[in-house]
């Protein structure tokens, strides 16, 4: 039986985790990974607008199906898409990244080429995206075998992009040794535990747990990456422990559990009382690790106090001055989840929706929109939130039973969700895929619009346009001509991209907006709504609101 080329193996081997998908650019150098792509079944490629949308797109993805393949060419193409594998290491996603690059014989001869600087150093580029990713590889036909289950283990160890190098001409050459046929990601083992270690820690924590008068539970993405937030909704369900997530961890829980008390973000916690039920707690068991950002601290405004906190993570854990090693977050929640006994507590503060409000002919507004959109989500749905104001509105809204979301407020690389949405809606087999985002951002990377009506993928997408960055004005203040966006008529792109059968409309009034909402109700395909929000609605938080999110006023001047 002849053996699989490089380029061939590689990819058969990532399939088997479950990735069906291969998101990229075609490029010269990388023709021997491309083609490769056609020759592997069960894998299909999906060529997108640029590299930097594609690294987006797979960030989609791996959120949905747990881990991507990103394909770039040399210099140009795997450059361009940095920022997108950057955010896939903040936000814990396990993108492979291969890039192609010129043959070594090329290199040997040191001969110059293009997708260079004109000199005969051709691993230069190598440092900088190994940077984005926390594992790399040069791959050959003698250590193809070995150094892929390396690479592979370390990505999903370490739930992070990895970078592998394949040349053009390597690419073709059959592997050399027994190839390996690999499992499913759900069935692979992602990390050891240490039996002591493990057993002293989930003592500590079953005993902190029996002498707390008031604890409370946070669960973070991080449980989601590791594919354990089923189990630790699991637990705080047998334990019956109110559980809250942060504005960064929206969407990994589903929010009508009855010990789900709501989003907390110190003064900016929603409903104001998971601020009390949290900063009160005599214990927080935080399971995947509280990141105490800008934007999960009401802008630093009340840094949690995690001295009251067991904070599991992926592979240690923190109890008071207490650090257990080599703990894998499945085992220890499988532990605690077969010794959890269930308690009593008070009810949950209530959860109010939003009131529908607005006339027939009022303007679109934000208050008027993000109610009615809520009450269109159905179990299934997946909600992509934009960075900017959309997700100061969106944070906060309690999601209906069975519909999740997914946001990149760490990162926050504007653009992004769009591509995403194409990865997401890809990756998904059941439920739409709703993407909310700004006229600012989408301008970004729009261009995804004509990848997803050459794939029939089926968004349900929201642009909402006030001609402005208007998250910078509430950031900062009104009235500069950088924040000011090109006109646009947005709603006329889809047809422009090529996107056949859309629903595709403007609306400038409420009535309009309940006439969008029932077609996309009744429409099956794909539908893009540009909905008109007054500019003005952006006004400056206060000043010293601001300040703390910056730090620039002199202390006491």
């Amino acid at each position: 039986m002849t053996s699989p080329t490089v380029a061939e193996y590689t990819l058969r081997r990532l399939a088997a985790l479950g990735i069906d998908k291969v998101f990229g650019v075609p490029g010269d150098y990388a023709f021997s990974v491309d083609n490769a792509v056609e020759r592997v079944a069960g894998l299909d490629w999906v060529g997108c607008a640029n590299e930097l949308n594609a690294a987006y797109a797979a960030d989609g993805y791996a959120r949905i199906r747990g881990a991507a393949i990103l394909s770039t060419t040399y210099g140009v193409g795997e450059l361009s898409a940095l920022n997108g594998v950057m955010g896939s290491k903040a936000h814990r996603l396990p993108v492979f990244h291969i890039v192609g690059m010129p043959s070594e014989r090329i290199q040997h001869l040191k001969l110059i080429t293009h997708h260079n600087l004109g000199d005969t150093r051709y691993d230069r580029f190598q440092s900088i995206s190994a940077t984005a990713c926390c594992v790399s590889a040069v791959l050959t036909p003698d250590n193809c075998v070995d150094e892929l289950e390396r690479v592979i283990r370390e990505a999903l160890r370490q739930s992070m992009p990895a970078y592998i190098v394949i040349s053009q001409v390597n690419g073709v050459k059959p592997v050399l040794g027994s190839p390996i046929a690999g499992t499913p990601l759900d069935e692979v083992k992602r990390q050891r535990s240490d039996p002591t270690e493990l057993a002293a820690a989930v003592a500590a924590i079953t005993a902190k747990l029996a002498a707390a008068q008031s604890p409370v539970a946070a669960i973070t993405t991080l449980a989601a990456r590791y594919g354990v937030a089923d189990k630790a909704v699991e637990l705080v369900s047998k334990a019956n422990l109110p559980v809250a997530v942060t504005p960064n961890d929206k969407g990994v829980l589903d929010e009508s559990l009855p010990q789900y008390i709501g989003l907390y973000a110190a003064q900016s916690s929603n409903p104001p009382e998971v601020r009390d039920i949290v900063e009160r707690a005599d214990l927080i068991l935080d399971l995947g690790g509280l990141m105490l950002t800008e934007l999960n601290t009401g802008l630093w405004g009340d840094v949690l106090d995690t001295s009251r906190a067991i904070c599991i993570h992926d592979n240690w854990i923190r109890s008071g001055t207490d650090v257990y090693l080599n703990v894998a977050i499945d085992d220890v929640l499988d532990a605690l989840i077969t010794g959890a006994a269930p308690r009593t507590r008070e009810p949950a503060p209530a959860i109010a929706l939003p009131d529908l409000t607005g006339s027939a002919d009022d303007p679109t507004s934000s208050a008027s929109f993000y109610p009615r959109l809520r009450r269109r989500l159905r179990a299934d749905d997946t909600l992509v939130i934009e960075t900017g104001t959309c997700m100061l509105h969106l944070n906060g809204v309690r999601l209906p039973a069975g519909v999740g979301a997914e946001g990149q407020g760490l990162w926050g690389s504007i653009g992004w969700a769009t591509p995403a949405t194409l990865g997401i809606a890809m990756a998904k087999t059941s439920g739409r895929t709703w993407l909310v985002t700004g006229d600012g951002s989408h301008q970004l990377t729009l261009n995804e619009l004509a990848v997803m009506g050459r794939y029939g993928v089926t968004p349900v997408i929201f642009v909402l346009n006030n001609g402005l960055y208007g998250i910078e004005d509430v950031i900062s203040e009104r009235g500069h001509t950088y924040d000011d966006l090109a006109a646009v008529q947005y709603h006329r792109l889809p047809a422009a991209f090529g996107c056949r059968d859309w629903l595709s409309v403007q609306v400038t009034t409420v009535a309009e907006l309940d006439d969008a909402l029932d077609a996309i109700d009744e429409h099956d395909g794909a539908a893009y709504v540009e909905v008109m929000i007054p500019g003005e609605e952006s006004q400056p938080l206060p000043g010293d609101v601001i300040d703390r999110g910056y730090k620039l006023r002199t202390p006491g001047a």
